[in-house]
């Protein structure tokens, strides 16, 4: 005889088990009850969240705040690094940087995962329309567009760009620097560093994708039985901070205040910061020391105004949307790459482990979804891809980092990561190549220094409380050793970082690769001290290099005592690989 009273006492169980699962599908399944739902990806270069919708008063940002009230506001989101290529691998193919061994900008993803399946390439797969407008991968500094995501070639936007003759560079503009070593990037001049000209939006880059995204709605509308995935990336407010003079006047220079904390956190490995040589590549910024006040208040100004020019933009595509009749069929998604530091620590750019640098804006738009709700649940951008997939019901590829929180779109209380990890590499006088692995949890973040592959015993660490000390003021991991061993066994949960990959390196898939080159370095640098003298001037080191500007980039990472000029020393032990091209 069957006892019900004993099931009475499991219903309770059983409610808290399926109840949460059963409405996350019902939540997914409403996102695509009309067959696939579209999606429109809105990418955003070094936009931190400096956004009304986060709670910055100062911020003029109507049009992603409005996107805001239709969306699942993210208040803990971060990338994976904070630099473009390797946060941009991340989103669109779910592997965090130590997973590929990528960690600059001119490493291509497929170099490590030549079959790397990624987000748009499978919703193509899948039946979708794949559509890139702007930034959406890195593309530069060698690194290429990856023409098999989408089903129409790349519209590219130009991230430098000026109105004004007067804001270009005397000597022709550069490439912007890798920075993997965290070296000043002297020696390469770049135009003015803001410009605020009286002319249209669409003189600039940002207004023309606009403007392009419009017409690709328009086109798309067309074509009802086709899902599109429309990827568009906004490209300030990457520097430099230019944008039409109406933007600019949103603001008053004065109502801008300095960050009140302008040095590292006591007790940090000197090599933590970043120098912020990315910035000090625009005319007008010195090559070595901190800002003047009024440099410092011009640029943040430029930030919010070039933010703010950005956001008319978003507007317009939001819009168009609207007026299409498109929105209650399409997922929105706004994500910021990385964040920017504004002064604080003494910091500028990007380029670090701290919270300025890591932490993003993440808007998720589900129709039917819930609307104008935060939550406080950790995400990386890993995420996104896997979250998408099981919104718009399609099969999420085998072996992400990332993991769907589609759950947390309709339980926004929903914790489903207790932390998220990120990293940056760095490249200190006398340690070689390191990264620092980063855990940040709800309360903390502890950030560990060491070579990859080297013993626990040889790291150095940081330890952070937000809940005490927001501001990271201090260091605290010498005294808090017992809250460093409990976040260094969330650390031990993954896998050790993967090194970089370097060029000419066999891919993943055992692609055979010619042997090593292997160069007599010392006889090579005699050939190219022609005075004798036991050094390198920029000038010796330059003649007859076959590659330009990435030479360039290698005298600064060999000058590791930055005094301009290479010794034999730094010229022999810059490259331990032996097939340096000079």
């Amino acid at each position: 005889m069957f006892r019900f009273d004993l099931l009475r006492g499991f219903i309770p169980l059983l409610i808290s088990l399926f109840i949460p699962a059963i409405m996350d599908l019902c939540a997914s399944s409403s996102a695509h009850a009309g067959e696939k739902p579209n999606v429109l990806l809105i990418c955003v270069d070094d936009l931190k969240p400096a956004l009304g919708c986060y709670g910055d008063t100062l911020a003029k940002t109507p049009n992603i705040d409005r996107l805001a009230t239709r969306s699942v506001l993210f208040e803990s989101a971060y990338c994976n690094q904070a630099v473009c290529a390797p946060s941009r691998n991340s989103l669109l193919t779910g592997l965090r940087p130590q997973t590929l061994g990528i960690y600059d900008l001119g490493t291509n993803f497929r170099k490590s995962r030549p079959d790397a399946v990624t987000m748009p390439q499978h919703f193509k797969g899948n039946g979708y329309h794949t559509a890139a407008l702007g930034k959406i991968f890195h593309v530069g500094h060698g690194n290429i567009e990856d023409a098999t995501s989408w089903s129409v070639p790349h519209f590219k936007a130009n991230v430098v760009g000026y109105a004004l003759p007067e804001s270009k560079a005397s000597q022709g503009l550069t490439r912007e620097e890798a920075l993997f070593d965290n070296k000043p990037a002297a020696g390469l001049p770049r135009g003015a560093v803001v410009e605020a000209a009286d002319v249209p939006d669409e003189t600039y880059a940002d207004g023309k994708l606009a403007q392009e995204a419009v017409l690709r709605l328009r086109q798309a509308s067309q074509k009802p039985d086709q899902p599109f995935f429309l990827a568009v990336g906004f490209v300030k407010p990457h520097l430099p901070f230019v944008a039409p003079r109406k933007y600019w006047d949103l603001y008053q220079r004065d109502q801008f205040s300095l960050a009140s904390l302008a040095r590292p956190p006591a007790g940090a490995p000197a090599y933590a910061p970043t120098t912020w040589g990315e910035l000090r590549q625009y005319q007008g910024v010195p090559q070595e020391g901190p800002l003047s006040e009024e440099l410092q208040q011009q640029l943040i100004h430029g930030y919010y105004a070039a933010a703010s020019y950005m956001d008319a933009q978003v507007g317009l595509v939001l819009d168009e949307l609207d007026r299409l009749k498109l929105t209650d069929q399409t997922l929105i998604v706004l994500w910021g790459d990385h964040g920017w530091h504004l002064g604080d620590h003494g910091m500028w750019c990007k380029h670090s482990n701290y919270e300025q640098a890591t932490r993003i804006p993440l808007l998720i738009s589900v129709p039917g979804g819930l609307k104008n709700v935060k939550t406080k649940a950790l995400f990386e951008t890993v995420d996104i891809y896997p979250t998408l997939c099981q919104l718009t019901g399609l099969p999420t590829p085998a072996g992400l980092d990332g993991r769907s929180q589609s759950q947390v779109l309709s339980h926004p209380d929903a914790k489903l990561r207790d932390h998220v990890i990120h990293v940056y590499p760095r490249s200190p006088q006398g340690k070689g190549q390191i990264l620092g692995r980063a855990i940040r949890t709800d309360r903390y973040r502890l950030v560990q220094w060491k070579a990859i592959d080297a013993l626990p015993e040889t790291a150095e660490y940081e330890l952070y409380d937000y809940q005490e000390d927001p501001l990271e003021t201090r260091n605290l991991a010498s005294e808090q050793p017992e809250v460093v061993e409990k976040l260094l066994l969330l650390l031990a949960s993954h896998p050790e970082a993967k090194r970089q990959i370097k060029a000419g390196e066999a891919a993943a898939s055992g692609t055979d690769t010619k042997p090593a080159v292997k160069t007599d370095r010392n006889q090579l640098f005699a050939s190219k001290d022609k005075n004798s003298d036991g050094q390198l001037s920029h000038e010796e080191f330059m003649k007859n290099q076959p590659d330009g500007p990435a030479a360039a980039k290698r005298f600064v990472k060999f000058d590791t005592n930055q005094n301009g000029v290479l010794s034999k020393e730094e010229f022999v032990g810059g490259n331990s690989s032996g097939k340096d091209p000079k």
